[in-house]
C-alpha cells in the first residue's frame, strides 16, 4: 500500500522531528518543504539532509521579488540538492513586491527550472493572465506544479494545456470554494497533487487550525467524494504523480537525530 504525499508545506527546523513524526503515523510518506526566499531555502535544504523523507525546493515567492534571485541562486550548487524550483510566480493581490520585480523574478526561476532541468512551482493569485503569459513566453518547463490551485475549470483547463500538474490544498474541502471544488473534477487523475500548504489553511474539519502535513489525507478524501472515488485512488495516484513531478525516487539522504 502506498503512502500520501504532502507536495507542498512549510516546516520549521524547531518542530520538524515531531511533524515527520505525526505524518508518518497518519499515513504520510514523504513531505516537499518550499522554500520561498534565502532563508526558508536554506532551513528546507537543511531539514530535506536530516531527514529522508523530507524534500526541498529552492525559491524566490512573488511576496520576495524585489530581493532579486542573485539572493537564492547559489543554493542549488550545495551539497543538497533540491527538487525544484519555486515556489514562484505573481501575487497581485497583495503586491508586497512591485509587479515588474515579480516578473522578473518569475521569468529568472522558469529559465533556472530550464537550466538545471528542475521542476517549477508556482504560486499565482490575482494574476492569471499574466501568470500563462510570462509561462508561454519563456516556455513552461516540462514539470510544472501549480500549487494551492485557487482557479476553477477554465484556469485548470488552462494549466493542463500548458502540461502542468495541479495542486489542491485545504481549500478544496471549503463549501465556499465551489470553484476550485468544480476543478477537482476536471484534473486527470494523472495530473493531481495534493497538499496541506501547512501551516496554512487548514482543511475541514480542522479549519481554523495551525495547518500540518498529517492533514493531507483529509485534502484527498475531499477530492475523492467530489469525484465520486475511493480515497485510496486519489492517494496512489497523487503519490504517483508527486514522484514523477518531483523525481523523488532519485534522491536520500540518512535521517539523522532530530
Amino acid at each position: 500500500m502506498s503512502a500520501w504525499i504532502d507536495s507542498h508545506c512549510h516546516v520549521g527546523a524547531d518542530e520538524a522531528g515531531q511533524i515527520v513524526a505525526d505524518a508518518a503515523e497518519a499515513g504520510v510518506g514523504a513531505l516537499v518543504t518550499v522554500g520561498c526566499d534565502r532563508a526558508t531555502s536554506v532551513g528546507a535544504l537543511d531539514l530535506a539532509k536530516r531527514f529522508a523523507n523530507v524534500h526541498a525546493t529552492v525559491g524566490l515567492h512573488p511576496h520576495e521579488a524585489r530581493h532579486g534571485v542573485d539572493t537564492i541562486s547559489d543554493l542549488f550548487d550545495g551539497p543538497v540538492r533540491p527538487v525544484a524550483v519555486g515556489e514562484c510566480g505573481l501575487d497581485y493581490h497583495y503586491d508586497h513586491s512591485p509587479r515588474d520585480a515579480q516578473r522578473a523574478a518569475f521569468a529568472a526561476q522558469i529559465a533556472m527550472a530550464h537550466e538545471l532541468r528542475l521542476p517549477l512551482v508556482i504560486h499565482t493569485r490575482e494574476a492569471w493572465t499574466e501568470t500563462f503569459d510570462l509561462l508561454d513566453a519563456e516556455t513552461t518547463p516540462e514539470r510544472t506544479i501549480f500549487h494551492c490551485f485557487t482557479g476553477g475549470p477554465d484556469e485548470a483547463r488552462a494549466c493542463l494545456d500548458r502540461g502542468a500538474y495541479i495542486s489542491f490544498s485545504g481549500i478544496v474541502t471549503f463549501p465556499s470554494a465551489t470553484d476550485v471544488r468544480a476543478a477537482a473534477n476536471v484534473v486527470p487523475l494523472d495530473r493531481l497533487l495534493v497538499e496541506t500548504d501547512s501551516p496554512y489553511l487548514a482543511p475541514v474539519p480542522n479549519r481554523g487550525r495551525r495547518n500540518r502535513p498529517a492533514w493531507v489525507p483529509l485534502v484527498g478524501a475531499a477530492v475523492a467524494e467530489l469525484r465520486g472515488i475511493a480515497p485510496d485512488e486519489v492517494r496512489d495516484a497523487s503519490t504517483s504523480n508527486a514522484g514523477s513531478a518531483f523525481d523523488l525516487h532519485r534522491l536520500a539522504f540518512p535521517v539523522q537525530d532530530s
